[in-house]
C-alpha cells in the first residue's frame, strides 16, 4: 500500500543533529534519541519503512529566518521528487503577506506555523490577515496542544475555524498533543483534518484506535514527526494497525494526495 508521511522536518546537513536535540529537548524527550535530521536520512528510513513521498515542514523561530527557510526547503523539493513542501511564516515579520503570495505562488503546498515555539496564540490577530487570505488558496499545518502552554490550545484554534470557516486548517498529533481528549472535543470529526505524528507514544494501541474512529478516517493524515521519532518505526506500527483496508487507504494516502492536489 502506498504511504505518504504527512509530518517530516529536515535540516541542512551541517545543524541536523543540533536541530533534533534542540527539539527533543524542548518536549522533555531524551536528547540523544531521535534521527539525524537530514534529507538523505529521512528518504532512506522512509524508503525502509515503505514510505514513497513526504510532506516536509519548516518552522522559523526569528522573523529573519523565514525566507532562506523557505528557499532551502524549495531547494529540497526541487532536488528530491519525494518531497512535498510546506512554507514558513513568523507572526513578528516584516512583509507577511508579501511572503504568503509568495509561497502561493511557488510549488509549496501551505504554510506550517508553531505557536508554542514561535511564542504567539493561535488566535493571535496579528494572523487574521493571514488566516483570510489562506481560505480557499492553500492549507495551514498548526501544531496544537501542549500541557505547558496556552499558545496553541485547541480552543484556540476552534476559534479561528469559526471566524475563517473556509480555512483548510491541519492540526497534528490527534488536534493536540498531550490535550486529546480536549482536543476532540473542541474540534471534532468535521472542522478540520488532523495528522497521527506524535501520539502513539503517549496512549495504547485502543485508545490510538479509538481517536481515529472518533475522528472519522475521511479526516486523518499519516504522518511520523521525522526526526524526533524513526519514519521507518512509525509506518510499521501504522501499517500493522487493525483498520479495515478503505480507511487504512485513506489515512496513508488518499486524503494526502486530496490535499496536495488542491493546493
Amino acid at each position: 500500500m502506498k504511504l505518504i508521511d504527512f509530518h517530516t522536518h529536515i535540516y541542512p546537513e551541517p545543524i541536523a543533529d543540533k536541530a533534533t536535540r534542540n527539539i527533543r529537548r524542548f518536549y522533555g524527550f531524551d536528547e540523544e534519541g531521535g534521527e539525524h535530521g537530514s534529507a538523505e536520512i529521512l528518504l532512506k528510513k522512509g524508503k525502509e519503512g515503505g514510505i514513497s513521498e513526504f510532506v516536509v515542514l519548516p518552522v522559523a523561530l526569528h522573523p529573519a529566518q523565514v525566507r532562506k527557510i523557505n528557499q532551502n526547503i524549495l531547494d529540497e523539493v526541487a532536488a528530491h521528487p519525494e518531497f512535498h513542501g510546506f512554507g514558513t511564516i513568523h507572526p513578528e515579520m516584516e512583509g507577511m503577506m508579501e511572503e504568503a503570495e509568495f509561497i502561493l505562488n511557488s510549488p509549496l503546498h501551505g504554510i506550517k506555523l508553531h505557536p508554542d515555539t514561535q511564542l504567539f496564540n493561535i488566535d493571535d490577530e496579528r494572523l487574521f490577515p493571514l488566516y483570510d487570505f489562506m481560505q480557499g488558496k492553500m492549507p495551514l499545518m498548526i501544531h496544537t496542544g501542549d500541557p505547558r502552554y496556552d499558545y496553541s490550545h485547541p480552543r484556540r484554534l476552534k476559534r479561528v475555524l469559526e471566524l475563517f470557516p473556509n480555512l483548510e486548517a491541519i492540526a497534528p498529533h490527534f488536534g493536540g498533543w498531550s490535550l486529546f481528549d480536549e482536543a476532540l472535543s473542541l474540534l471534532g470529526p468535521k472542522n478540520c483534518w488532523i495528522d497521527l505524528s506524535s501520539s502513539r507514544q503517549f496512549m495504547s494501541k485502543e485508545q490510538f484506535l479509538r481517536y481515529i474512529e472518533a475522528y472519522g478516517a475521511d479526516r486523518v493524515l499519516y504522518g511520523s514527526d521525522f526526526p524526533v521519532w524513526d519514519a521507518k518505526v512509525e509506518a510499521e506500527y501504522f501499517m500493522a494497525l487493525p483498520l479495515k483496508d478503505s480507511d487504512k487507504e485513506k489515512i496513508a494516502f488518499k486524503n494526502a494526495e486530496k490535499i496536495l492536489k488542491n493546493s
